[in-house]
């Protein structure tokens, strides 16, 4: 199929198909006339890229980590051995992310609380405007 049969049935658009192709995460067939021949196990690979990347994944890292992952229904089950330890890593940043964030929101709703009535209400008018 070419790239835009793939963008149809993934709903991934063709410029990110491109893009994940540039990054070693597809490896279409390119026809004489330099066009990309897609086949059906792309559809699953670009599902599987998707999920990664929802799940907090950078290119760079699902690259490394996809060959080793195969689909069971609606999960992806890691085959390498050392998968997990990878993942594991990519969980712990995740987590310190979070964290950081948390401490950041806390941070800003400190800041918000001292703000002198009046300053609360215009910016409660502004935000319902």
């Amino acid at each position: 199929m070419r790239i835009g049969e793939l963008s149809r049935r993934t709903g991934v658009h063709e410029r990110l198909l491109r893009y994940y192709e540039e990054q070693g995460l597809l490896h279409p067939e390119r026809l004489p006339s330099g066009y990309r021949e897609y086949d059906d196990g792309d559809i699953d690979t670009v599902r599987r890229i998707r999920s990664l990347l929802a799940a907090g994944l950078n290119t760079a890292t699902i690259a490394t980590i996809l060959p080793c992952l195969r689909d069971d229904g609606d999960r992806l089950i890691p085959t390498c051995s050392d998968l997990l330890a990878d993942l594991h890593r990519e969980r712990d940043r995740i987590t310190q992310s979070i964290i950081d964030l948390q401490t950041s929101l806390g941070a800003l709703d400190v800041v918000i609380a001292a703000a002198p009535p009046d300053v609360t209400r215009r910016a409660i008018a502004a935000l319902g405007a």
